[in-house]
């Protein structure tokens, strides 16, 4: 089996985990390079990799901007010269150039539980934000492809089981939205059980709704970190009130919070305009 055919295979594995992945592919050389054309490099969202592109203080430097666009979810290219003036602590000197393309092939996806208005409204807007949604409810007829033909993927089961299919979702946003209080704390307890860890975890609802659950939850045990990490209400502080105002409010939440450096300084922003 070839490297690609690896690099493949494990596209295909992350994928099926939900893993944030990028994909960086030599597309053009010039003159003498390490990497030839079509070499490619798989970079997870920990930094570990599969594949190259030449190695070296280029390959550190590919990795770097691999991190970016999966932040991003944008695809970037760059073209680097292999020689000492541009690059002085390579030791380079086979004078080529060689162009990289960095794409993301894995993007963190939207998961969200309970498929009513608010979920459809949501994919939706997710889909034209280029952020794939999952749609997970314990009625079939509300999580399905024609109810939802904007999401990329829809399940129904127990809440327990949909909780456990989602793994850690530690790279994903995930959005409990379904149609009561009672349901909600059974994706919240499933969750906080199952040791999930979302990069954001939404709660539609009210502050009196979400510090209700709270109660319940502490009660239990469940740790406080988990409970500090649900976020309610969802969404930018736009004023919205229709499921496709949400929608909105929430995808641009989601959006800045891809687009920055670091999930925590989305959210001290977010909070500054509330």
């Amino acid at each position: 089996m070839d490297s690609h055919s690896d690099i493949f295979e494990e596209i295909v594995r992350l994928r099926q985990l939900g893993v944030p992945t990028a994909l960086c592919t030599i597309l053009l050389t010039q003159g003498s390079t390490p990497g030839k054309e079509t070499m490619r490099m798989l970079v997870r969202i920990d930094g570990t990799t599969l594949g190259s592109v030449g190695g070296g203080c280029v390959e550190s430097e590919v990795i770097e901007i691999a991190q970016k666009v999966l932040r991003t979810g944008r695809t970037e290219t760059k073209s680097f010269s292999l020689n000492r003036k541009d690059l002085p602590e390579s030791g380079l000197i086979c004078g080529g150039q060689v162009t990289i393309l960095v794409e993301p092939v894995v993007s963190p996806r939207l998961i969200l539980f309970g498929g009513g208005h608010v979920s459809g409204a949501a994919s939706r807007v997710a889909k034209e934000c280029e952020i794939q949604t999952t749609i997970l409810d314990d009625r079939p007829e509300y999580a399905n492809s024609t109810r939802h033909s904007a999401a990329s993927d829809c399940r129904s089961g127990s809440w327990k089981e949909l909780v456990e299919s989602i793994g850690s979702a530690e790279h994903q946003f995930v959005v409990v939205a379904t149609r009561g209080h009672q349901a909600d704390l059974e994706v919240l307890q499933a969750m906080a059980q199952a040791g999930c860890q979302p990069r954001y975890l939404g709660l539609l609802g009210s502050k009196a709704k979400k510090a209700s659950l709270e109660r319940v939850l502490e009660d239990e045990g469940v740790p406080n970190d988990f409970i500090q990490s649900i976020q309610t209400p969802i969404g930018l502080p736009i004023g919205s009130k229709s499921a496709g105002e949400i929608a909105v409010s929430l995808l641009a939440e989601l959006v800045q919070l891809r687009n920055m450096e670091s999930p925590k300084e989305s959210r001290i922003q977010a909070l500054a305009t509330d």
